[in-house]
C-alpha cells in the first residue's frame, strides 16, 4: 500500500491520499512526514522514502456542512451501525442489504426515511411489504442523521500500515470492516 494518512495539526486522521500528493505536500513545506513506508522512490538527484503518516502544519477546519450527509449504502450501513434493523444481528458489509421499509410499488422513496440496513434473510422474509404485512417491526425508524456518526477509511484491518493504528479508533466491531475515524 503505498498511500499515506494525513493528519490535522492536532493529529486527528483527515483522509487517506496518494503518495504523489503526500510528496507534493511535503514540498511544499505544509506537512511534515511522521513515518515512511520501506519503499523508495528516486529522482536523478534524490532519494526519498513514502511517507506512511503526514501531519499538516497547520490546523485545517473541516467546514463539512453536517446537516447534509451524502445519502450513501456507506452512510446508511454506519447510520444504522452494520445492524439489521430487523433481527438485530450486526453483519459485514458483504451480507448487508438495503430496505424499502415502505415498499416502491406503495410509493416508498428512496430516501433517508425509507431506507433501513436489512440482512438478506430480513429483506427476503419481509419482500415488498411494509413491516406491518410481514409481521415485522423495525428495531429503529431510519431518519436523516444530523452529522456523520464515524468517517471509515475503506481499509481492511489486515493492509492498514502498522504506522497508521496509533492514529485510528479501531472497535471490535471494525475488526471485519476496517478502522473508524471519528469526527
Amino acid at each position: 500500500m503505498d498511500q499515506a494518512l494525513l493528519l490535522n495539526a492536532t493529529y486527528e486522521p483527515l483522509k487517506v491520499v496518494a503518495w504523489r500528493k503526500a510528496i507534493t505536500l511535503w514540498c511544499q513545506g505544509k506537512v511534515e512526514v511522521i513515518s515512511v513506508h520501506d519503499r523508495e522512490v528516486h529522482s536523478v538527484s534524490l532519494t526519498l522514502k513514502l511517507p506512511s503518516v503526514i501531519r499538516l502544519l497547520r490546523y485545517v477546519t473541516i467546514n463539512h456542512h453536517f446537516s447534509l450527509v451524502q445519502f450513501s449504502r456507506a452512510n446508511i450501513y454506519a447510520r444504522d451501525d452494520h445492524t439489521c434493523q430487523y433481527c438485530g444481528r450486526t453483519l459485514p458489509v458483504d451480507t448487508l442489504t438495503l430496505d424499502h421499509v415502505v415498499p416502491v410499488r406503495y410509493g416508498g422513496r428512496k430516501d433517508w426515511e425509507n431506507i433501513a440496513t436489512s440482512c438478506v434473510r430480513c429483506n427476503r422474509s419481509k419482500g415488498g411489504r411494509t413491516p406491518a404485512e410481514a409481521g415485522m417491526t423495525l428495531i429503529r425508524a431510519p431518519r436523516r442523521p444530523v452529522r456523520p456518526v464515524t468517517v471509515r477509511i475503506a481499509v481492511g484491518l489486515r493492509e492498514a500500515p502498522e504506522s497508521w493504528r496509533d492514529y485510528l479508533y479501531w472497535t471490535s466491531s471494525s475488526l471485519g470492516r476496517g478502522p473508524r475515524i471519528l469526527h
